[in-house]
Order: C-alpha cells, then sequence, then structure tokens
C-alpha cells in the first residue's frame, strides 16, 4: 500500500540525493526543491504544484501527474511520454522545457504560458486545444501531430508542416505564419 501525503509544503528540499518518498502526493506544494536526475517513478501527484524547482532529467516511468501545475520550473530533458497516461493532466508557466518530450502522449488542453521550448518532441502526440501562450518553440519537433484547435496565435519560432500534421481549426497570428511555411525555403518579408 502506498503512503497518501495531503496538503504538505515541502521547501528547499535536495531529492536528486536522498529520493522522494514514493507515495500519493494531494494538494501538496514543492518550492526551491531539486529533483535534477532524480527518480520520481511510480508516485502520484494530484492537484500539485512545482514552484521552482529543478526537474532536469529527471526519471518519470509510471509517475501520475492529475491537474499538476509546473511554475518558474527547470525541465531540461524530461520524458514525459514514460508517465502513467491514464488522467494525465498538467499545466506549465515561466517553464524552461528544453529537450523534453511529450512523445505520443495526448495532452488535450495543456497549457503552456510563456515557457522556452527549444528541441521539444510533439512526434505522434495529441495536442488538440492545447494553448502555446508567447512559447518560444525553436527546433521543436512536430510530426504527425495532432494540433487541432490549438493556439500559436502567440507562439515564436515554430516550424510546423501542415502537411504532416493536423492543424484544423488551429488558430495562429498573421505575424507567425511563416512558421507554416519552412519547408518551402521562401521568403516573407
Amino acid at each position: 500500500m502506498t503512503d497518501l501525503v495531503l496538503d504538505t509544503t515541502f521547501k528547499g528540499e535536495n531529492y536528486s540525493i536522498t529520493r522522494l518518498p514514493k507515495a500519493e502526493y494531494e494538494n501538496c506544494i514543492f518550492e526551491n526543491c531539486n529533483f535534477s536526475k532524480a527518480n520520481l517513478s511510480n508516485s502520484t501527484f494530484s492537484e500539485c504544484e512545482f514552484i521552482d524547482c529543478d526537474i532536469s532529467n529527471a526519471t518519470l516511468a509510471e509517475v501520475t501527474l492529475k491537474e499538476t501545475l509546473f511554475k518558474d520550473c527547470k525541465l531540461l530533458g524530461v520524458n514525459f511520454q514514460y508517465c502513467n497516461t491514464f488522467i494525465l493532466s498538467f499545466s506549465f508557466e515561466n517553464c524552461n522545457l528544453d529537450f523534453a518530450s511529450f512523445y505520443s502522449l495526448k495532452i488535450r488542453k495543456t497549457r503552456f504560458t510563456n515557457c522556452k521550448m527549444s528541441q521539444v518532441d510533439f512526434t505522434n502526440t495529441d495536442a488538440s486545444e492545447a494553448i502555446f501562450d508567447q512559447c518560444d518553440l525553436s527546433a521543436a519537433i512536430f510530426s504527425n501531430t495532432i494540433l487541432q484547435k490549438a493556439d500559436f496565435s502567440s507562439a515564436l519560432n515554430f516550424s510546423i508542416d501542415p502537411e504532416a500534421n493536423v492543424l484544423k481549426n488551429a488558430t495562429f497570428s498573421k505575424d507567425n505564419l511563416a512558421g507554416l511555411l519552412t519547408k518551402y525555403r521562401i521568403s516573407i518579408h
């Protein structure tokens, strides 16, 4: 039986050295904690907040993330594709997600706000109705990605091939349409 941890705030802890105990964390706050290269496998986080944490290269095998907020976090190279896909739901604010992977996940309606997302892998991902508000998507990989009703109206530096992705009813601004034409190597002024 897994321990249940409710309504607890963890501040300034270093879980890259000592593992966070495997448990079900509900309505907990992790503030200024170091999870860099930490093993979080088989833990559950429901309605939790990670604020100003370093979670870079953490192992998330079978981690359950339900209504989890990541704010001001560093999540370099995190492979979200290994998370438990049942009830997977999260949002990101002011995070660095460079080199992260959402490969083959259903992340419908996920909100990314003011995030750095260089070389993030969205291959085979269902990101329908996702919002990329003021996100830098330099060299992000969109291949066979479902982006129906996704909002890119304030996104920056993306390159999405409309022929290799599903873009029905996605939203773009007239200022960032060039990101849909990259493969044609045309000059837009």
